[in-house]
């Protein structure tokens, strides 16, 4: 009975969820087509095609790259966000902001520069973009 159901893939887009406890630290860079969640602490950068979850508990040091966010916790980093950010009234940046959409709740904390807007796509896909098309 069981074997007839099938199974997403795990390297599908949004097929999986990473998640880094709050008692966990990574040194070094994450890549995901899931989403990803950090209750801990990573130093390094965090590049997903998905949503990135970052709690209150949670750290990056370095910069975050994906379709959408919600921070809670700190980041000492640039944020490049393709879709909508959302800053909660516990969030902390540190760092320059690309993004099509930002929403701050009050309380919600950054320091640098913000660009928005469709043309504030994040650096990294808009050099994937240009050598997806044929250079």
């Amino acid at each position: 009975m069981l074997s007839n159901k099938k199974k997403d893939s795990p390297s599908a887009p949004n097929g999986s969820i990473n998640v880094i406890g709050s008692d966990t630290v990574i040194e070094g860079n994450i890549t995901s087509n899931g989403d990803v969640r950090i209750d801990g602490t990573l130093v390094g950068s965090v590049k997903t095609s998905s949503k990135l979850v970052l709690g209150i508990s949670g750290k990056i040091e370095g910069d975050a790259n994906a379709k959408s966010a919600d921070i809670s916790g700190k980041v000492a980093g640039n944020v490049n966000i393709s879709e909508i950010l959302y800053l909660k009234s516990t969030s902390r940046i540190v760092g320059d902001i690309h993004t099509n959409k930002l929403v701050v709740e009050s309380g919600g904390e950054f320091n640098g520069k913000c660009e928005m807007g469709k043309s504030a796509i994040p650096i990294d896909a808009a050099k994937q973009t240009k050598g997806a098309v044929g250079q």
